[in-house]
């Protein structure tokens, strides 16, 4: 039989495992990481109270139901009561405050924090600035209307880290070519947008996690209080390269945010500029490798082999299996002769690139792309993988078919 002590010296032991979470909260490795904008220190304000209260709970009951094992054992001569429903004053009382407390602090303690949080995050009046973000398959692209600066960000880890080939590094997944800049202690108002399915937005040390909806713009904003290095990921399940779909935002102060809006229009003015620039061969092979490892490589492959069955190769004379939809819409425009996917016109090669097909897991990237990198991407597919179709194409020929499309 245990003895009174033992059972007394077990009550304590969970007690105290009990309170320790709360307790050791502020140093544990699986806590929230440590939140930078308003929201998110509400979050975790409410999460921490919610886990002192089940803790708190938690002991108290846990010593009460060993205290009455103790103190009405049938050793001491108890008998088990034929208990239906509360009778007298006193099982009332036990039975409502109970019950009392727990509306207390579900509508009380814990519902007015978290209706306050929710009206709080659906606010995005009065910010200082806008920036949209377009999710698409599968990558993010950043525009600041006001300063007329677009671009699109994509994941950088190495195919050797991803292929294993490699150790990976510390960020592994979570590294992109360019990253998101914000400034600090500004309410920035992010309105997200999808070109094709749903993704979400979520960075964990801002709170936020907000879906991207085909045909919807959703709302939300943030005010980053600390500059840093911030990451995150998609996290809806969007396809096949939704593992490849890393945030990376930079927080700056003020004066060094608006240093770098400087660069970045410097940039696009250059980039404006090579719009009407012609090209030498080598210059769009070097352009286009870099366009198609950013944007193509995720379904084709780096080496143009695709995915058997899902995603079309590029490589020559290398026949696949697709869509009954996606192989008729490849031969009308000419293309899957013979199994070679590139040489079909190049005007609707390049048709392809800027819109997609529709009804396929290829996207449009008319909005994505410019016309020198369209240029230099389609001519780097018609010229390696083993294709020598010899087509050079220009930015003002991607530019003549564009407008052409209606």
């Amino acid at each position: 039989m245990i003895s009174k002590r033992k059972l007394l010296g077990l009550a304590a032991t969970f007690g105290l495992a009990g309170l320790i979470p709360s307790l050791a909260m502020a140093k544990n490795p699986f806590d929230f990481q440590t939140p930078v904008t308003p929201i998110a220190k509400e979050t975790l304000y409410i999460h921490n109270l919610f886990l002192i209260i089940i803790a708190v709970i938690f002991t108290l009951c846990l010593g009460i139901l060993f205290y009455s094992l103790v103190m009405h054992r049938k050793s001491r001569g108890h008998k088990s009561a034929l208990f239906t429903k509360p009778t007298t004053t006193k099982q009332w009382i036990f039975t409502i405050i109970p019950f009392l407390a727990l509306a207390f602090i579900d509508y009380v303690v814990l519902g007015i924090p978290a209706f306050h949080s929710i009206l709080a995050l659906a606010d995005t009046s009065h910010a200082d600035m806008v920036v949209k973000v377009t999710a698409s398959q599968w990558k993010w692209q950043y525009e600041y209307p006001k300063d007329g600066i677009k671009f699109t960000s994509t994941l950088s880890t190495p195919q050797s880290q991803i292929s294993g080939k490699q150790p990976p590094d510390k960020h592994f997944l979570l590294e992109v070519d360019h990253p998101l800049v914000l400034p600090t202690n500004k309410k920035i108002r992010i309105v997200l947008a999808s070109n094709d399915v749903i993704h979400a937005f979520w960075v964990p040390a801002f709170g936020i996690k907000q879906d991207a909806v085909p045909g919807y713009l959703r709302n939300t904003w943030v005010d980053i209080k600390k500059p840093g290095v911030y990451r995150g990921q998609c996290a809806e399940l969007c396809g096949v390269g939704h593992a490849f779909m890393p945030i990376v935002v930079i927080a700056k102060p003020e004066a060094e945010f608006t240093a770098w809006l400087a660069q970045q229009k410097i940039k696009q003015a250059r980039a404006a500029t090579a719009e009407n620039k012609n090209f030498s061969k080598r210059e769009l092979l070097a352009r286009g490798k870099s366009v198609f490892k950013a944007n193509c490589a995720a379904c084709h492959q780096l080496n143009g082999m695709g995915i058997p069955g899902t995603f079309p190769p590029l490589a020559e004379g290398k026949a696949f299996s697709a869509s009954p939809q996606m192989l008729e819409q490849l031969r009308k425009r000419g293309f899957y002769k013979n199994g070679k996917i590139v040489m079909g016109p190049v005007k609707d090669h390049v048709d392809i690139v800027l819109h997609g097909i529709h009804g396929t897991a290829m996207p449009a990237f008319v909005s994505q792309l410019s016309d020198a990198d369209i240029a230099a991407l389609v001519t780097y597919e018609r010229n390696d993988f083993g294709n020598h179709t010899g087509d050079v194409l220009q930015p003002s020929q991607v530019k003549s078919i564009r407008s052409t499309k209606k």
